[in-house]
């Protein structure tokens, strides 16, 4: 029951900052193109791979399966934003902005990846690490 307590907590911490982060970038940029969501994924990406590479396993952080659920699960799992990515690009393809849409795709996979790979090799390169 605690794991999914812990779950809970953090997907509603991840939704807020997800919500609040996206709204603004989205405010800022004053474009049809969903650069908040971009954002939101690829920051999020990177979050995730330097906490696995740091609190994993192999980490330099141990930490118990709760507070990894709570972290990667809940506080990532609902700041990311999947689903509103896929929605959004719809709604490009939908209003015929096709390249607008191809283009979210495209940046949002790769820097997303890139953003994983970079997070780990982050948490690996912290001092400490053998």
């Amino acid at each position: 029951m605690k794991l999914y307590a812990a779950v809970m907590i953090g997907g509603a911490i991840g939704s807020a900052l997800r919500y609040g982060l996206s709204a603004w970038i989205a405010e800022t940029a004053h474009s049809t193109f969903p650069w908040g969501t971009l954002a939101v994924n690829v920051i999020g990406s990177l979050l995730i791979g330097f906490f696995t590479g740091f609190a994993g396993p192999d980490g330099p952080l141990i930490v118990s399966p709760n507070v990894r659920a709570f972290v990667t699960i809940g506080i990532l799992g609902g700041f990311t934003t999947f689903s509103s990515f896929s929605l959004q690009t719809m709604l490009l393809v939908q209003d015929g902005q096709w390249l607008s849409a191809f283009g979210n795709v495209t940046s949002s996979v790769v820097l997303c990846l890139l953003a994983t790979g970079l997070g780990i090799l982050l948490a690996n390169a912290l001092p400490g690490r053998t």
